[in-house]
């Protein structure tokens, strides 16, 4: 999977620092009912709501490999549309046809 440089540096930067937070994501994700699949897209959909790009094309990889379909993923970004507005969506949807046309 592919792992920006900058989370690399940090990992390798910050070693203690990065073994707390890889322990409190999977804390997060285990911790409650939702599948691997839906656990994917909510983190997709939060992504995509505080504008992040880079989150974004992290969480579609992440969902593509949990099974979610291009379909699916896309849903994500049109269900924002109407939260968080046209132009937010609009980038998201860039960012995931990114991911999905390298895949």
């Amino acid at each position: 999977m592919y792992l920006p440089k900058v989370y690399l540096k940090f990992k390798e930067k910050y070693p203690e620092v990065f073994k707390h937070y890889e322990a409190l994501g999977e804390s997060c994700q285990d911790g409650g009912a939702l599948d691997l699949k839906t656990r994917r897209l909510v983190n997709l959909g939060i992504a995509v709501g505080v504008g992040s790009s880079g989150g974004v094309k992290s969480q579609v990889r992440k969902a593509l490999e949990a099974g979610a379909g291009a379909d699916e993923i896309t849903h994500v970004a049109l269900l924002a549309l109407t939260t968080i507005g046209f132009p937010q969506s609009i980038a998201a949807l860039v960012w995931i046809d990114e991911v999905l046309e390298g895949a």
